[in-house]
């Protein structure tokens, strides 16, 4: 078994919950995950946390976006004729939708970011409420899924022993909603 995934069950439940927290910030999507414990592979503990996600009432996927940070800054070196759009995007998108944006870029090389974020921006703006929904809800499943991932890693190149050493809030580098676009998740 994988050094982290051990950290990771035998954890306290309310301190798995907050790292898990960190990859999606549905309480529910947390809560059941934590609760389920031993997993006995990272695979196992990656469908059991697409099934939780797949489970999500309208109500629990709305509280994991708004606990999703808006578009971060932009990275370094785009022109400013892209900026302005991206900007644009990202806020008709979330006029529409009434939430920011999320899409799990893993699959695309860095240089591919920008312009997968914005075509992905502006195809999904010709979406209705309920297919963005769909789409959203997925999208937030890959990126979770990314996310966890991460955090098991993670939990496994910090783990001392027993003692595991969080950053702050609880949180690991490099596992939680710090994502933007351009961040591959």
């Amino acid at each position: 078994m994988h050094r982290g995934l051990q950290v990771f069950n035998r954890a306290p439940e309310t301190t798995a919950t907050t790292w898990l927290l960190t990859c999606c910030g549905s309480p529910a999507w947390a809560g059941r995950l934590a609760a389920h414990r031993p997993y006995p592979t990272t695979d196992a503990l990656l469908a059991a946390a697409d099934e939780a996600a797949y489970d999500l009432a309208p109500a629990q996927l709305a509280t994991a976006l708004a606990a999703e940070r808006p578009h971060g800054p932009h990275p370094s070196g785009i022109p400013a004729a892209a900026r302005t759009a991206l900007d644009a995007a990202h806020a008709a998108y979330e006029s529409r939708f009434g939430h920011v944006f999320v899409i799990a870029l893993a699959a695309y090389r860095p240089d591919e970011h920008l312009d997968q974020t914005l075509a992905g921006l502006r195809a999904r703006l010709a979406n209705d409420a309920e297919e963005e929904r769909v789409v959203t809800a997925e999208e937030l499943r890959r990126v979770a899924r990314a996310r966890l991932t991460r955090l098991v890693s993670g939990i496994g190149a910090q783990a001392v022993g027993e003692a595991v050493k969080p950053g702050k809030s609880g949180e690991f580098p490099d596992s939680g909603p710090a994502d933007s676009p351009y961040v591959p998740v």
